[in-house]
């Protein structure tokens, strides 16, 4: 196999102590931590077996997005008689319009936990960004879209009723060129303790075995668009990162939003704390706020900013 090809990204991660949070990057600190407990704790589990959290979710994530001042699209459709919905706001390109970068980030939760990191902690960030994205009038190349996916968790993972895969069919369907998709799939639980981050074998001979550093993880044909992501993050961010494009058999490598767009042929990455190898809360009921680092989430968040900016030119 050619683990050097998979594995080689530009830059260098950081190593070492960091800045104190501005006061804009405090703000945005709370706001993370608002979103979470507002779909954590006041929500909790949010999900078609529990239709009345995953109405009040829709309804909070609808809501929220719609304070960036930008139009709110909802792509609606039925799981058993339960409504279900993905939410979408677009920044038009003003070079490159038909060019599309999508980010995404689910809302549900698995079955029996409130899902703070799993996923309200990649929704709360979608939401942020919708917001930051918008204030800075960024004049963008490409067309950039958040969207908002229902129905990653189990058991409509990987079936034709996943939010995503409804959204990145229809976008195939329309002949739409999505050049990048960035999935923001659990990004909030960090260790500093060696030993607390494991992987699918052979990963752990290549690297850290502390969990304290955001994931950029693809399949090989989405190899350029890691290296483009991660590059851009390091280039900014002074915050442990590592990037990997593997086989997508890979356990974990295609577990979120991302796999949907892959079986449409686009281009498409998770933006991870690669909870499953790392977060011992992972889809259980202690999976809550209170064992999420914030701090460190603005971080990635402030960082993210970035990679989109360079992604959409």
């Amino acid at each position: 196999m050619a683990w050097g090809s998979w594995l080689r990204m530009p830059g260098q991660s950081h190593r070492g102590p960091v800045d104190p949070l501005a006061a804009d990057a405090r703000e945005l600190r709370e706001a993370l931590e608002r979103d979470v407990r507002t779909l954590a704790l006041e929500i909790g589990e949010r999900n078609v077996g529990r239709p009345s959290g995953l109405a009040r979710a829709a309804a909070h994530v609808e809501e929220a997005l719609g304070r960036s001042a930008l139009p709110v699209g909802v792509q609606a459709y039925s799981v058993g008689g339960t409504p279900c919905k993905n939410f979408e706001v677009e920044l038009r390109g003003r070079e490159l319009p038909d060019e599309i970068v999508v980010v995404g980030a689910h809302y549900d939760s698995a079955p029996g936990t409130p899902g703070a990191d799993d996923n309200a902690s990649g929704t709360a960030a979608l939401i942020q960004l919708a917001w930051r994205l918008r204030l800075l009038a960024a004049p963008h190349r490409r067309t950039l879209r958040l969207v908002a996916f229902v129905n990653e968790e189990p058991p409509w993972f990987q079936t034709p009723d996943m939010g995503s895969w409804r959204y990145a069919k229809r976008s195939r369907e329309r002949g739409e060129k999505i050049v990048a998709m960035l999935s923001l799939e659990t990004i909030g639980y960090f260790s500093e303790q060696d030993g607390s981050q494991k992987y699918p074998p052979p990963l752990g001979f290549f690297y850290p075995s502390r969990g304290d550093f955001i994931g950029f993880v693809g399949n090989p044909g989405s190899k350029e668009l890691v290296r483009s992501a991660i590059g851009a993050f390091r280039d900014h961010a002074r915050f442990p990162s590592e990037g990997a494009a593997v086989p997508g058999v890979l356990p974990g490598v295609g577990w979120s939003d991302h796999w949907a767009f892959w079986q449409e042929g686009y281009p498409a990455i998770m933006v991870t704390d690669t909870a499953p190898f790392r977060n011992p809360h992972y889809h259980a009921a202690t999976d809550t706020p209170d064992h999420m680092d914030f701090e460190r989430m603005t971080r990635v968040v402030l960082g993210l900013e970035h990679v989109i900016a360079a992604l959409a030119g």
